[in-house]
């Protein structure tokens, strides 16, 4: 049986149109996610539903407790997973307003908690990460943006930062020349900790700036934050398409 779990980023903290009927704080070997795990009902569809920076509190990128919260999802029954991502357009086609839907991921954080393997089995813990993305939940979403004909890039290349900070020019110039085409915080590690897990992942990128050193103004929270509101009800209404699907 498919259950479809959704992991909200900025300005996804609630997922409209969805009817909560019960929330879980789930303990995990790993400590407490980063809040509890809102179950739903989306149509006639039962998800969960998890924002990764918590609330009220306001988790940085950094500190984020990803395998907590993949864990957590994983233990309630999900098994697949649609991780919201708020980035920056790198590419020209990546203006604000637009969706990405990434299929590949340059992971340039660190110091994260970043894998489950402790090392106490005595066993490498190997995982293909060819393709980051599941293949069969991407197409899904795909063809679920395609039924509401949304402005949507349907692949490339989702770079992910440390953070907290923004960007230099500089580090973007790098990007663009590694090959990215949006740039955020939070896509990784938790789309490789969902494939640790045995969960099918799939992103969905918000573009809600240009990044660093291609726009013409600072890049603030203020700046992002209509795109954002627009963007999370746009995003919403796909997520109640593809969840038909389940």
């Amino acid at each position: 049986m498919k259950t479809l779990a959704v992991v909200g980023g900025t300005g996804l903290d609630q997922l409209k149109g969805l009817e909560i009927v019960d929330s879980h704080a789930v303990e995990t070997p790993f400590g407490e996610p980063s809040r509890p795990v809102q179950e739903g009902r989306l149509g006639d569809v039962t998800l969960f539903f998890l924002h990764r920076h918590g609330s009220p509190r306001a988790i940085p990128p950094h500190r984020v407790n990803y395998r907590a919260n993949l864990w957590a999802l994983r233990k309630l029954g999900a098994t697949h997973v649609v991780g919201v991502n708020a980035v920056g357009g790198i590419a020209p086609a990546m203006r604000p307003g637009r969706l990405m839907l990434p299929d590949q991921v340059i992971d340039y954080t660190w110091g994260r908690e970043h894998t489950f393997d402790t090392g106490d089995s005595g066993e490498l813990m190997h995982i293909d990460f060819t393709e980051p993305y599941d293949a069969g939940l991407r197409a899904a979403v795909v063809a679920a943006a395609g039924k509401l004909a949304l402005d949507c890039e349907t692949q490339g290349v989702h770079g992910v930062m440390q953070g907290p900070r923004l960007e230099t020019a500089a580090e973007i110039r790098r990007m663009a020349r590694d090959g990215c085409d949006v740039v955020g915080m939070t896509g990784m590690p938790e789309a490789s900790l969902a494939r640790e897990l045995g969960l099918a992942y799939a992103s969905i990128c918000m573009v809600v700036n240009a990044a660093a050193g291609l726009g013409d103004e600072p890049l603030t929270l203020e700046m992002m934050r209509a795109t954002l509101e627009r963007e999370a009800g746009v995003v919403a209404g796909l997520i109640a398409t593809l969840s038909r699907q389940f």
